[in-house]
């Protein structure tokens, strides 16, 4: 693999997920990890390297990963790609085009949603710095623990040095809804979110959404990568679809076979 330079890479990917983006690979570096960005084949790809185990998350669809695999090491890949033997099935995300007029994006979202937002968006909504992300961060912990999943979690942001976007309703002092985007190139990542009973009942996290979508616009995002749809949730796989993002099927995570 021909290595790049980071002004290379930024060329060349000006819009990546967030697992192919330089910011990424330089957050893991700091936690030990080894990132390497360069061309295989021709295409931009970043690799991910930890004891041994390569990681290729989300590269360009249908590249040829083979030759990472015939190294020394076990190579996984989360991909379309050809040459993959499957151990998780397919992963579905939605993702929001955003670079349209606010005007477009508003007459593009379900009939349902837009009515829900007409009559959430007088919520006050505020900017968050430091503070107001541990507080989300203490309460994502606590509901993945309930629902189990799990975020990329506390030291995988401290380590991030890329934009961010914290958005969150508060009253009294008491946060009752809160949201976390990555900002990675012109693309971004709705990447944690929380809501009180009574941040669930005033359709907080619609109104942010909404909110998010017109900012990330104004700073240069294009796409917003709205995370995984799954449909033994149809509540928030509606939510994220609504708003009128396409699905786009990520392929099975898997062994990467050297051809």
């Amino acid at each position: 693999m021909k290595s790049l330079t980071d002004s290379e890479w930024d060329i060349l990917v000006p819009a990546p997920p967030l697992q192919q983006s330089r910011s990424y690979g330089s957050a893991l570096a700091r936690l030990g990890a080894r990132a390497e960005r360069g061309l295989l084949h021709n295409v931009p790809v970043q690799v991910i390297t930890r004891r041994g185990l390569r990681m290729v998350h989300r590269p360009p669809p249908d590249i040829c990963l083979a030759p990472l695999a015939r190294h020394a090491g076990v190579t996984v890949a989360t991909s379309t790609a050809a040459g993959i033997l499957p151990l998780i099935t397919a992963r579905h995300h939605a993702e929001w085009d955003v670079s349209p007029t606010s005007e477009a994006l508003r007459k593009a979202l379900a009939p349902k949603w837009r009515g829900h937002l007409n009559s959430s968006e007088c919520t006050d909504i505020s900017e968050g710095h430091d503070a107001i992300l541990q507080d989300l961060l203490n309460k994502d912990i606590a509901q993945g623990r309930a629902r189990g999943y799990r975020n990329l979690g506390a030291a995988f942001l401290a380590a991030w040095r890329g934009e961010r976007l914290i958005l969150h309703v508060s009253r009294k002092g008491e946060m009752l809804a809160a949201m976390l985007f990555l900002i990675h190139g012109a693309a971004a990542t709705y990447l944690i979110a929380w809501t009180s009973a009574e941040g669930c009942r005033i359709e907080a996290h619609r109104a942010m959404l909404w909110q998010a979508a017109l900012l990330l616009r104004g700073r240069g995002v294009t796409r917003i990568d709205l995370g995984p749809v799954d449909a033994g949730n149809p509540g928030l796989a509606g939510f994220k679809l609504g708003t009128g993002a396409r699905l786009v099927n990520l392929g099975p995570t898997g062994l990467v076979l050297p051809l």
